[in-house]
């Protein structure tokens, strides 16, 4: 229901004057729109505008809190500072407001009485007249542009018009403002997850070994056995020297991001230095003529590529290795293969093309294999009749299949 007092615009024919001040105020939210994501300074930039374009006094500008039961003050312009700190939080249904943003409708009031009650301020009553503006998008409503006015008069519909498209445009601003950083939330938390992961299958595994010889050892001591101790010494020094090799790699990892000239020049830089940096000869057989991949797939396979071939420097004993990407049936399919030991579990060295169910508990296999779950792709792991091992990511071509 409406307040005393309260009304939607009437209609008042357009001048040119009001013309040229719409095109300047588009012109400004424009510019406003194209310089960042951050939406507080947004909303506090059009807020200006927004005074500047009806000839205001002063104003506000609110979000609507998760909850859905409060408005939070973001900015505000022309205000008392005492004002301001009372006005920080409002009830959702307060006033004028509150029926602007529960009607998402454009509404003026020339009564100001209950602004005066709800704060005991007496500010608002050397005020003609105020102007609440709804911020919506796709017809949910985020908050509101409340403008203040020093003696009354109407506001042309023409003028409500506009400020209801510029209020469109800021609620699509704030609603990507938010799926962005809800977007930047996951994709951290899920880079954490596969950092641990990492640890996990390097780091973790590598200490409880030798904790467990550490153990032996501190036996063979105690019973006068120096030869089986000096062995179970030998043991640790050596994953000792492992677990470092490990937390290189796993750095060198951590730092060597997607090139930003994409996913064939990013695949070619690996292959340059993987040789000076592990001695095994890498080749690089490209048998595609275009990639049609997101920035996010391409990522997804450059780090999955990453860790097959950090496994090879790791536990292969490989002296060559292949790198080869290739489209054909309508899938992707990126493969690296070795002339090395191939894979073993759990001390058994795997056949043939037998996929053992305990290999995705080591080697940051789990890591490649939640990595494709993201392409709906998969992980197929072999050990080669000739030596050696291939691992090669699978997925659809065509983006609608991914999706």
């Amino acid at each position: 229901m409406n307040e005393p007092g309260m009304r939607p615009l009437p209609a008042r024919s357009p001048g040119h004057e009001n013309d040229l001040q719409a095109l300047r105020a588009l012109s400004e939210l424009t510019a406003v729109l194209a310089e960042g994501h951050d939406p507080e300074k947004l909303l506090e930039r059009s807020l200006g505008t927004m005074i500047r374009l009806a000839g205001a006094q002063a104003g506000v500008v609110r979000v609507v809190t998760s909850d859905g039961a409060h408005m939070r003050l973001v900015a505000s312009q022309g205000l008392p500072a005492d004002l301001v700190a009372q006005e920080q939080m409002v009830p959702m249904d307060c006033g004028i407001c509150g029926a602007a943003v529960g009607d998402d409708a454009v509404r003026q009031s020339f009564d100001l009485q209950h602004c005066s009650a709800q704060t005991g301020s007496d500010y608002f009553n050397g005020l003609g007249a105020t102007l609440v503006v709804p911020l919506r998008h796709i017809g949910r409503v985020l908050g509101a542009y409340t403008l203040f006015f020093d003696e009354k008069r109407d506001t042309p519909e023409e003028l409500g018009l506009l400020f209801r498209s510029i209020s469109e445009h800021l609620g699509m601003a704030l609603e990507n403002a938010r799926l962005l950083r809800e977007n930047m939330r996951m994709t951290l938390m899920s880079e954490r997850q596969l950092i641990a992961n990492e640890v996990h299958d390097s780091l973790a595994q590598t200490m409880a070994y030798m904790n467990i010889r550490l153990a032996m050892m501190h036996e063979a001591l105690d019973e006068g056995e120096q030869p089986r101790a000096l062995k179970h010494a030998a043991e640790v020094q050596q994953a000792l020297d492992g677990a470092y090799s490990d937390l290189r790699e796993l750095l060198s990892q951590f730092r060597n991001r997607m090139d930003p000239l994409g996913l064939v020049h990013a695949l070619q830089e690996l292959q340059t230095k993987f040789h000076d940096r592990t001695g095994i000869e890498l080749a690089f057989d490209n048998r595609t003529t275009d990639l049609d991949l997101s920035v996010e797939e391409e990522g997804q396979v450059f780090h999955i590529m990453q860790e097959a071939l950090a496994n090879v420097a790791r536990h292969s004993g490989a002296r060559h290795a292949r790198l080869t990407m290739e489209l054909a049936d309508g899938e992707y399919r990126f493969a690296v293969e070795d002339d090395g030991l191939g894979f073993f579990a759990f001390g058994q060295r795997l056949g043939g093309t037998e996929q053992h169910p305990h290999l995705r508990h080591h080697l940051g296999v789990n890591i490649m294999r939640e990595r494709a779950q993201r392409l709906n792709g998969a992980i197929e792991i072999v050990n080669l009749p000739h030596g050696g091992a291939r691992v090669t990511l699978v997925f659809p071509a065509r983006r609608e299949a991914a999706a």
